[in-house]
């Protein structure tokens, strides 16, 4: 990073608001390691660590990881990356995950991408899916080079048995009523940023802009 300084953030966002994308563009313009929760449980299991093994239970018995494991493996990832800046998606899911993470961390900044839920709705019903390698196309503005097929292998593309209007709205529903009170702690704590529009291209030029002067800080 160009001002030497280490800087650790955070992203939020709902299902379908573009964190992905923004996260991505946000690790290339910064040289931030990106920590998804997800991955590195995956990783976990693959690599059959003693977390791995504990989760993959949990997992194979159709059971939720416990937070605490999932806390344990975040915070110890961090831990081992220290000496380096970062952007960590998918936790904390719970006001108890923040407030260790905050004793143990410090946060610079939560970055939190708000998107009215009826455009992430309608996004989400565009969407196909080439689900042997998880490539998504949305209809309208990342189409497929041919209409219902995929760019690398010419297979076909389907959409999510999820996707339906009435299971998207109540994905976003819980996905509000869990992260409100977590939003609520970081504000508190001086470092919740959030960034209103309908798509990534509105969001990002505001997002890269609030952090290149964050980083100059």
């Amino acid at each position: 990073m160009a001002s030497g300084k280490l800087f650790r953030a955070i992203i939020m966002g709902a299902p379908g608001s573009g964190k992905g994308t923004v996260s991505g563009r946000i690790v290339k313009a910064f040289n931030l390691k990106h920590i998804s929760s997800g991955d590195l449980l995956r990783a976990n299991i693959e690599k059959r660590t003693e977390l791995g093994l504990i989760a993959d239970k949990y997992i194979r018995e159709g059971k939720l990881v416990p937070d605490i494991y999932i806390t344990k493996c975040i915070l110890g990832e961090l831990e081992q990356i220290k000496s380096h800046s970062w952007l960590l998606d998918g936790f904390p899911r719970t006001g108890e995950q923040a407030d260790d993470l905050w004793n143990q961390e410090r946060i610079d900044a939560v970055i939190n991408l708000d998107v009215p839920f009826e455009v992430i709705i309608e996004r989400i019903q565009s969407r196909w899916v080439h689900l042997p390698s998880g490539r998504v196309y949305n209809v309208g503005f990342n189409d497929p080079k041919t209409p219902g097929r995929d760019d690398v292998t010419g297979e076909p593309l389907s959409q999510r048995p999820d996707d339906n209007p009435v299971a998207v709205r109540k994905r976003l529903e819980v996905y509000d009523a869990c992260t409100r009170p977590i939003n609520e702690y970081f504000d508190k704590k001086g470092v919740l940023v959030t960034f209103k529009g309908s798509t990534t291209d509105e969001i990002w030029p505001h997002v890269k802009k609030y952090l290149d002067a964050k980083i100059q800080q």
